[in-house]
């Protein structure tokens, strides 16, 4: 049987490329423009002052911007659900790919967790007396419906959740500008005082700083949604290159001039920007010092709508990853399956069945539980961006090892090997030191350790588990396998035989 890319695509037992280029700008915008932005960034400001947080952000964007760089070299070449767990799996290890692919479904299903129990703790905002468990109920089946119904159904609600998120950064930062100087507001001009206040713009120096990383790390992961969804756009070739220039830009932009206008217009030693409560967002305080009435109510609106978003554009990138370990045989097979609009269905129930965890917030308390799932599935992103930088790095190795031309590259990534390089460097650095405050004292604080750290066990379980199982080694550059036509092509034919 003689099947093109297309045909593949379009079989039954198939992914369909139906996202298009918007939806995948707007997926991976709208996975890092969430609640980072809206409530973490005080935080941020509060602990390593307004300079502090703006050189975090700026370092880890840096960071991303490479690994992005990267996984766009990988994808628009080897588009695939699977992406950097296939791309482990066919450039590094077997066992890494396994590893890396159970580890990001991890990920993802407890960020959808984490996010179902803030939905309760927003709506309690309106309904202070409502039960977790009902809040929790009707967004996951929300999410569950938006990935059910089609790929194209998931996209369009992505595009127009990123969408209020992006105009709602927009308005903000033109009304703190106006602010700034005196045109809104106090009238008054307010420049730079609060940034020459006490020890300010640099507070705690480089320990508070490298705290912050690991918070900046967390508001920027979603950006590698991109590489997930490439298995699903209709022209990967040309989409991704395009959503990798104009997100990431967009991105820092965003973070870096939001945080400067909070740090401006509000003083670090302020108390409320270290409360996580919505009620006292940097955003809510901004724009009712402006004068705008409402303020907390619409920005918890706001704050609901990316929760969502980032819930639903989680189950979608977990269920495409657990689909994928199926059809390599590292899940099990029934998780493979596609409905006749090539939904996996399966994988997608077995990943909602996770987000179930978030029910603990009626029993054990909304914020507690919030916190532990949202540090648990932290430590989990970064592993994955490690994979990233990895995977790259021998994808290019292996490529002109094997007496390919770079110029056929639909796109090349720049400053290789730099990128990867200090890719890896950066998430190494936060991996190790994202909990560093619990090594001292007199006592470790091995709780403290436990919830922060366990994602690193968990990962070396799956990874060396597998490679003693399997018995797998370290692919040789020449034979790894750079094509992937030939097994799509082989898959799809005895699907549909």
């Amino acid at each position: 049987m003689n099947l093109t890319k297309k045909n593949i695509s379009q079989n039954k037992n198939e992914l369909r490329r139906n996202l298009k280029s918007r939806h995948l700008t707007m997926i991976s915008l709208g996975g890092t423009i969430g609640t980072g932005l809206f409530l973490a960034s005080g935080g941020a400001i509060h602990t390593a002052g307004p300079g502090g947080a703006i050189l975090s952000y700026f370092v880890i964007g840096i960071m991303v911007y490479f690994l992005m760089q990267s996984l766009a070299e990988m994808a628009a070449y080897m588009p695939v659900a699977g992406s950097f767990s296939t791309y482990a799996s066919k450039f590094v290890d077997p066992a890494l790919g396994f590893a890396l692919g159970w580890n990001y479904w991890y990920n993802w299903a407890i960020t959808i967790a984490a996010e179902l129990s803030a939905v309760t703790m927003i709506m309690k905002f309106w309904f202070p007396n409502s039960p977790s468990l009902l809040w929790s109920s009707i967004f996951l089946i929300i999410m569950f419906l938006l990935n059910y119904l089609s790929v194209k159904g998931f996209g369009e609600a992505e595009y127009w959740f990123s969408l209020i998120k992006v105009v709602t950064v927009i308005l903000f930062i033109i009304v703190g500008v106006l602010m700034i100087f005196g045109i809104m507001g106090s009238h008054q001009a307010i420049g730079f005082k609060n940034f020459t206040i006490s020890d300010a713009p640099f507070h705690g120096g480089f320990m508070a700083m490298l705290g912050i990383f690991m918070a900046a790390g967390f508001s920027f992961q979603g950006t590698e949604l991109l590489g997930v969804a490439a298995g699903e756009t209709d022209d990967p070739e040309k989409s991704i290159p395009r959503a990798v220039k104009s997100v990431f830009w967009r991105i820092l932009l965003f973070y870096i001039l939001a945080i400067l206008v909070i740090g401006l217009l509000i003083p670090y030693t302020n108390g409320d920007l270290s409360n996580s409560d919505v009620s006292v967002s940097p955003f809510t305080l901004v724009f009712q010092r402006a004068g705008i009435a409402f303020a907390a109510s619409v920005m918890n609106a706001v704050i609901l709508t990316a929760v969502l978003s980032a819930g639903n554009s989680g189950m979608y990138a977990s269920t495409r990853m657990l689909w994928d370990l199926a059809r390599q045989g590292k899940a099990p097979k029934f998780l493979g399956k596609l409905n006749k609009r090539g939904v996996p269905v399966n994988a997608l129930i077995a990943t909602s069945l996770v987000g179930t965890l978030a029910f603990l917030a009626s029993f054990f308390g909304d914020g507690a539980v919030y916190v532990w799932l949202l540090n648990a599935s932290g430590m989990s992103g970064f592993i994955a961006w490690l994979g990233i930088a990895i995977c790259h790095f021998r994808f290019r190795r292996a490529y002109v090892a094997q007496g390919r031309d770079l110029n056929l590259l639909p796109f090349k990534s720049k400053l290789y090997p730099f990128g990867p390089i200090f890719a890896f460097v950066v998430c190494g650095i936060v991996v190790l030191g994202q909990n560093y405050s619990a090594f001292i004292g007199n006592q470790v604080d091995w709780n403290g350790v436990l919830v922060s750290y366990i994602g690193i066990p968990l990962f070396l379980i799956l990874w060396l588990g597998y490679k003693f199982a399997k018995k797998t080694k370290l692919i040789p550059l020449q034979q790894c396998d750079l094509n992937a036509q030939p097994k799509e092509m082989q898959e799809a034919e005895e699907y549909s035989a």
